[in-house]
């Protein structure tokens, strides 16, 4: 209903089926994508290297699937569903209960390392070189509200050049223009 009433009032917005929606079956992920409702569908990280599966959508499914890049979320977790929706609760203004994730390393946050380790994490190599060449071109970047040290690391990895890193680093702290503290 959401969708159709959007569409009707809306017409210039599009819509994008989230990541937590947690779609972890790949029919579930091929039936989204066939909706036409949504121009982009973020599959659940735990797709993201199922390779024969992928490659047997059309061009024009692949153009709509947008890959979540780095999450940090443990790989065998069983309370995704759950978790996305606290934070949607908390996010609304909702007074509800934090949701107490009991993977492992959960406590110390978020961590780009970590995320690196992930089964389900995509780099810089693996889109030039497998999810390009296979059609796929929409990539999300995890992490809009995790900090701004952390956010440059995301754009330092996925956007700059390596040998420039360190360079557009020193620019950063040496403005001030990056809030550490």
């Amino acid at each position: 209903m959401l969708a159709d009433y959007l569409r009707v009032h809306f017409p210039e917005l599009y819509l994008v089926s989230s990541t937590t929606k947690v779609l972890t079956e790949f029919p579930q992920l091929v039936e989204e994508v066939n909706r036409e409702e949504f121009r982009y569908v973020v599959p659940d990280f735990r797709l993201n290297k199922s390779f024969e599966k992928l490659s047997t959508l059309s061009q024009a499914q692949k153009d709509k699937i947008e890959f979540l890049c780095n999450e940090c979320c443990y790989f065998g977790c069983v309370d995704r569903k759950r978790c996305y929706e606290a934070v949607s609760r908390k996010s609304l203004g909702e007074n509800c209960p934090e949701h107490p994730c009991a993977a492992p390393g959960a406590e110390e946050g978020y961590r780009f390392s970590r995320a690196m380790k992930n089964p389900g994490f995509i780099g810089i190599e693996d889109i030039t070189r497998v999810y390009l060449p296979m059609g796929f071109s929409h990539f999300k970047i995890e992490g809009r509200s995790l900090g701004s040290a952390l956010i440059l690391e995301f754009l330092l990895y996925y956007m700059t050049k390596p040998e420039y890193q360190l360079q557009v680093r020193e620019e950063i702290y040496l403005e001030n223009t990056l809030d550490l503290f």
